[in-house]
């Protein structure tokens, strides 16, 4: 089912070690939906959007990722999260791979990352699935008929989900399953996983090695927006703490949603050309731009639908609370020409405390400002995750831990110096709890927290009167339009003040030990942005 019109040059793909394929070159959506459902591998909705199971891996696999270790990747922060692999490992388990596609119907699909043209990107990728291709063609950026016939990739990603190595020790892996960035070849290989977001990640894994070094651009794992002034806005934040969602303002236009550089000459540009949005618990109400975005053209994941009606049940977790759905960036409304736009005015840094301690809204100075780049905290809740009942501390260096090959500390200096040059407003903001941890107080209402960001961008407040917190001396407002001012300061909304100041000194605690690997290589700038106690509970500034 070759598609003459978008095949490049080469008629086969024997340069990559693959022989004797049926070739699938540059699809449209509707062919790769079409496809993905006769074959059995996915089903439409009711709206006629097409809804995949990724089986057995619903999330990434952090633990089978590797890095060919080489003298490319000599500056490599090794250890937990960057393991490596030999070269020799590597090719041994690239032609294993290629053998196991040889022969198989397989899909091609040529694109880019990088929206702003100097820093471009061409990835060509070969997935063994229709719809694994589907992902890529709504993420990665687009080309036009006439950039297809002249195609020479940057990189490469081979993606073979049905092949398990069953012999992984052998070539230093973990389990059968594995996600490998080979900087030398240029080639991301993922194989024995079907969850697509593997291929985006490995992409934006790469782009963080490649630009700081090669580019001097900074990777962020963040969203942006900008305002009808030309204010742009950067929104940094894990999984669940609202990224995705704030960043859709229908007041502004969106840049992205997950990826950016912050370039030398003032740019912030978006990495993808579509949005991996959590769908869980999703309503038009709460999250009208992603709702409506989930029409032909985009692909859900894992999600729950009635087998005779069709329509998704967003609040069934069944399969994994990591549903999610892949679109183009062109499903939302209002968004940004190119996909890049100048300096940031405002960053935010996105938490989700289930402790219910950190105030809902605070201003960083410089130094808060790296170290909780650095530290990178929301909180897991119960339910998230096997075995988790209550609350648990979560931390992941630059807001991306697993996708930052480099020690944190290069990011967070780089972001600092930026940050100081372009005269930006850092600010930390709370979608967690308040009244007490999870379970006992409640989350903060969307409504206050959009608000809360509104007066920031409005410049609402700039002037207004702070007071500092006292655990982890954070400036709060004392005042913000439209929300209750008692929830500014979270002690006031906590029946027991001594439970309170208990359970921050605690969450300070796990922020002094998560903070110890860093340190040395910290500025005391940055290490002094941290809680006013020390190891033993004492305040260790004058309130």
């Amino acid at each position: 089912m070759e598609n003459l019109l978008n095949r490049p040059k080469a008629k086969n793909l024997k340069k990559y070690g693959l022989s004797d394929n049926v070739i699938n070159w540059n699809l449209s959506g509707e062919e790769l939906q079409k496809i993905t459902i006769e074959k059995g591998m996915g089903r439409e909705t009711a709206n006629g959007t097409l809804a995949v199971n990724t089986g057995k891996f619903t999330g990434r696999s952090p633990q089978d990722r590797f890095l060919v270790r080489d003298d490319y990747t000599s500056n490599v922060w090794w250890g937990k999260i960057n393991k490596p692999i030999s070269p020799e490992n590597f090719n041994l388990l690239y032609d294993r791979v290629a053998d196991y596609l040889s022969g198989k119907e397989v899909y091609v699909h040529d694109g880019y990352v990088c929206a702003y043209p100097e820093y471009r990107l061409d990835v060509r990728t070969i997935t063994e699935y229709p719809w694994s291709n589907f992902f890529v063609k709504n993420m990665f950026l687009r080309l036009n008929e006439e950039e297809l016939k002249n195609f020479e990739e940057d990189w490469l990603i081979l993606c073979a989900p049905g092949y398990i190595e069953e012999n992984p020790e052998k070539y230093g892996l973990r389990q059968g399953n594995f996600s490998i960035l080979n900087f030398t070849r240029k080639i991301a290989l993922v194989g024995g996983s079907a969850y697509a977001g593997e291929m985006k990640k490995g992409i934006f894994s790469a782009l963080n090695l490649i630009l700081p070094t090669e580019k001097n651009v900074l990777p962020m794992h963040c969203s942006a927006n900008v305002g009808q002034d030309g204010d742009t806005a950067i929104f940094f934040g894990l999984s669940g703490t609202g990224k995705t969602t704030l960043s859709a303002d229908p007041e502004r236009k969106l840049i992205g949603d997950d990826e950016h550089g912050w370039t030398p000459d003032d740019v912030i540009f978006n990495f993808e050309g579509g949005c991996y949005a959590k769908v869980i618990g999703l309503t038009e109400e709460s999250e009208p731009d992603i709702y409506r975005a989930i029409k032909p053209g985009a692909m859900l994941e894992n999600v729950v639908f009635n087998e005779n009606t069709g329509e998704v049940d967003f609040f069934d977790t069944t399969i994994t609370q990591n549903t999610r759905v892949s679109y183009p960036i062109d499903h939302i409304d209002d968004i940004q020409e190119g996909s890049y736009a100048g300096n940031p005015k405002n960053i935010f840094f996105l938490t989700c405390d289930a402790f219910g301690v950190l105030p809902p809204v605070s201003k960083l100075t410089p130094g808060q400002a790296a170290y909780h780049f650095i530290s990178g905290y929301t909180a897991k809740v119960a339910g998230t995750e096997a075995g988790i009942n209550e609350p648990v501390p979560s931390f992941s260096a630059c807001f991306g831990e697993p996708f930052m090959p480099l020690h944190p500390t290069a990011y967070a200096e780089m972001l600092s110096k930026k940050m100081q040059e372009s005269n930006v407003n850092v600010w930390l903001i709370n979608t967690g709890w308040s009244g007490g941890p999870y379970g006992v107080g409640s989350r903060i209402k969307l409504k206050y927290t959009r608000r809360m960001i509104s007066e920031i961008l409005n410049g609402n407040l700039q002037d207004v009167d702070y007071e500092i917190h006292p655990i982890f001396g954070l400036k709060m407002p004392r005042y913000c339009h439209d929300v209750p001012s008692e929830m500014l300061n979270p002690i006031n909304t906590w029946l027991q003040k001594g439970a309170y100041i208990q359970k921050s000194i605690q969450l300070a605690h796990s922020f002094h030990l998560n903070f110890e690997k860093f340190a040395e290589k910290a500025s005391k700038e940055i290490v002094e942005g941290g809680p006013l106690i020390d190891e033993h509970h004492k305040i260790t500034s004058d309130l």
